[in-house]
């Protein structure tokens, strides 16, 4: 037996941890949107970073009171290439937070699923891919 096989291991673990950062991420937001708590935040400032390729990202970085009283000043982890019509310094937004753990939030028309989407799709496609030719190369052996 070859074992050029082995190099469709490469684009298996690809696949699974594509497939599990997605469906970790899509879960997170599921249950944020069941038991999150919705509040009116401001955006303060946004945080910009660049990628190593020197593309920009501006990630708004938003206030807002708790329930509680408690004051929280957190940026998103999602970061876009353009600051988005009513997202700018000083906007009203919708906030979803959690009550014990306020740092996850979601920030309402900015924060998106389709990125876990995508990394979910993708993990997907080559997970199955690969099994699929594994599954024929043991076959056909």
């Amino acid at each position: 037996m070859n074992r050029e096989w082995l190099f469709t291991l490469i684009p298996l673990v690809i696949g699974v941890s594509f497939l599990c950062a997605g469906v970790y991420g899509l879960r997170r937001a599921s249950a944020l949107r069941r038991t999150g708590i919705t509040a009116v935040g401001r955006v303060v400032r946004h945080d910009t970073r660049r990628d190593d390729d020197g593309a920009k990202y501006h990630h708004p970085v938003v206030a807002w009171t708790t329930r509680d009283g408690r004051e929280c000043t957190y940026a998103s982890t999602f970061g876009r290439g353009k600051v988005l019509h009513g997202y700018g310094v000083g906007n009203s937004v919708t906030v979803l937070y959690d009550e014990t753990n306020p740092r996850r939030f979601e920030i309402r028309g900015w924060d998106s699923k389709s990125f876990y989407m995508v990394f979910t799709v993708v993990g997907t496609v080559f997970t199955a891919g690969t099994l699929t030719v594994l599954l024929v190369l043991l076959i056909t052996l």
